[in-house]
């Protein structure tokens, strides 16, 4: 798992040791894994109903990986906005548990390796995952009017039951986020939202994002 902010950006939006994180297998043939979150970050950021999280992801290329971007907060409150097995080379998991919803989507343009562009909209009523520019999959169940959540990227490893686990030959792994906005429609002009990587060139008229 890759992104881009500087030092001081991480430290401010994400709560994390290191800008680049990553699965590194142990001489006890244990894992240790990557995680950013906004918890306890020094801005404190959560996602809010009617945001919207746009991100350019590099899928990973070894079994047993196990990426996702989603949201937490107190046990509960999660949305995924996707999960992804190299082992299914060609899927993505899209899923609501706040209302009990998902979609198992399977499309030509996802390969290990490949970089897809993803977008998820926490609409109150529903949540709307888009893919490459064309909506994939809307939930109609939403997250309500008073959803707020954590947001968490990170990169897990498969120990076998559900998935395969990585081969014994597999030492690291990682995966890559070249991109992450979240805008929140506003008639303020304030700017809201947390970003990785690359600055936004077309923003969204009516909504503002966070460009550190």
């Amino acid at each position: 798992m890759n992104t881009r902010p500087s030092d001081g950006e991480t430290a401010a939006q994400w709560a994390a040791g290191r800008s680049w994180a990553y699965a590194r297998r142990r001489p006890d043939g244990r894992w240790n894994t990557g995680l950013f979150t906004t918890e306890g970050s020094q801005e404190g950021f959560t996602v809010r109903a009617g945001d919207v999280l746009e991100a350019r992801v590099r899928l990973p290329k070894e079994v047993g990986a196990w990426p996702a971007i989603w949201t937490w907060r107190d046990g509960d409150q999660e949305i995924d906005v996707f999960e992804y097995h190299p082992d299914n080379p060609d899927l993505l998991e899209f899923t609501n548990h706040v209302r009990h919803a998902n979609r198992y989507h399977h499309d030509e343009a996802v390969r290990p390796g490949e970089q897809v562009d993803q977008r998820t909209v926490f609409g109150s009523r529903s949540v709307d995952w888009w893919l490459n520019g064309r909506r994939v999959f809307a939930d109609g169940r939403g997250v309500g009017r008073n959803w707020y959540a954590h947001l968490i990227v990170n990169l897990s490893v498969c120990a076998g039951r559900y998935h395969p686990p990585p081969q014994l030959k597999t030492t690291e792994m990682s995966y890559e986020v070249t991109r992450l906005v979240v805008r929140r429609p506003t008639t303020t002009g304030t700017p809201v939202g947390v970003t990785t990587g690359a600055c936004e060139d077309n923003p969204t008229p009516g909504a503002s994002d966070h460009q550190p």
